[in-house]
């Protein structure tokens, strides 16, 4: 699987002028479940999301989770990041497939609630509008592969 991770101010999702999620301080997650990804995937993606230490403590360092400071994550899908650029237009033929996208997406909604982590989501392939206040900025790529 892979990952866009923003640690934020705030953030929210809308759908057709309806907002869907929104969050506070946390993190801003895209999600993409890729072509042969398992729940043991998301399973990892989850741990290292949860754990990966990106706020700042009292001396300025960079060594609180999201847990730590008693922030929130919203999760959105997000098939893009399987872009295959050999071109100029990209293509996203190692995504999974939606139903297979869709429920990965939801078991690692499920596996970042049981991290003990506050979460709201954005609606699986729905036409959606992205707000964020990019705190830092801070933007890290993960990819269970790597």
């Amino acid at each position: 699987m892979r990952a866009i991770v923003q640690r934020v101010s705030r953030a929210k999702v809308t759908v057709d002028g309806s907002v869907t999620g929104e969050i506070g301080a946390g993190l801003m997650i895209l999600v993409c479940a890729m072509q042969g990804d398992t729940e043991a995937d998301a399973d990892k993606l989850a741990t290292k999301i949860a754990r990966l230490r990106i706020f700042r403590d009292d001396k300025d360092k960079m060594n609180l989770s999201v847990r730590d400071i008693g922030g929130a994550c919203l999760i959105v899908s997000q098939f893009t990041l399987a872009a295959d650029l050999r071109g100029n237009r990209p293509g996203f033929s190692t995504a999974a497939p939606p139903s297979e996208g869709k429920r990965l997406y939801e078991y690692f909604t499920a596996r970042m609630q049981a991290e003990g982590l506050p979460t709201s989501n954005g609606i699986f392939g729905a036409d959606m509008d992205v707000e964020l206040v990019n705190q830092g900025p801070v933007t890290i790529w993960i990819d269970t592969d790597n």
